[in-house]
């Protein structure tokens, strides 16, 4: 661009979508989205203003956190509408490039890794489960289990009691990571793929509760329904932890390209 604006990446697709399909789709400055092709791949793209978005602004306005929680809201909710039109693969928030020849060279230069992301995801949608551990429960059911697996004779049934009681106080920190590894691992086999995400900071999310997996899921659409089920199942049979589905999510975490700001 050449007139003070510049090009904010959301999505890279194939050249299946067409820019009628985008209707009036209007992204994070409020400007209609477009596309712009090369080598049958698509980007899905906005004209910003580089007073507002270029790299020394957004310097700036990424520590305002109500823009960045609206800005966000609105370059998601642009992603999410293309995700349900064709198999899409999100670009990172804040990507921004000069004019539309940058964003073909990007097309041209990384056209092989766009294209595998898409075979990756094309059918498929990310899912979030979020497993959340509650101290007391968890040490009470550690508790419980290595009672059951021990000698309970009238003399020293509370004896046993409490000597596994503050032993799973104790180990409550390792169990829950095991736990948590379990539930992974046995997702995953419900996936096409699958990570471990970072916990949620506190700040950010508002709450407290003590998050032992952040997981995603990238699922076949024709299998959601049974990978909520095997979430479902799961959290009954981990006593002290609670598991937490979300989604369906664009796949943000399966986009498998190095995603820089030009």
């Amino acid at each position: 661009m050449t007139d003070g604006t510049g090009v904010w990446l959301y999505a890279v697709t194939d050249d299946r979508l067409a820019e009628k399909d985008l209707g009036e789709l209007t992204g994070v400055a409020g400007e209609v989205v477009r596309a712009v092709g090369s080598g049958g791949l698509t980007a899905v793209v906005g004209s910003v203003p580089l007073e507002v978005f270029g790299a020394e602004a957004l310097k700036r306005h990424l520590e305002d956190m109500p823009w960045l929680e609206a800005t966000a809201r609105a370059h998601d909710a642009v992603v999410s509408a293309v995700a349900q039109r064709s198999p899409a693969i999100p670009l990172r928030l804040a990507t921004v490039y000069l004019d539309d020849a940058r964003v073909r060279d990007l097309l041209d230069e990384r056209q092989a890794d766009f294209e595998s992301a898409l075979t990756l995801v094309t059918g498929r949608t990310e899912w979030g489960v979020k497993a959340y551990g509650d101290r007391q429960a968890l040490a009470d059911a550690v508790a419980e289990a290595q009672i059951a697996s021990s000698a309970k004779g009238s003399g020293t049934a509370y004896l046993l009691r409490r000597r596994a009681q503050l032993a799973a106080q104790e180990s409550v920190e390792r169990d829950a990571a095991a736990r948590a590894d379990e539930i992974h691992s046995r997702l995953l086999r419900q996936a096409a793929s699958g990570r471990r995400q970072a916990a949620t900071d506190p700040a950010l999310s508002g709450r407290r509760d003590w998050m032992v997996l952040n997981g995603t899921y990238l699922v076949d659409d024709d299998r959601a329904d049974e990978f909520a089920t095997a979430v479902e199942e799961l959290g009954k049979e981990y006593p002290g932890i609670r598991l937490e589905l979300t989604g369906p999510w664009p796949p943000y975490s399966f986009a498998g390209v190095e995603r820089e700001t030009t």
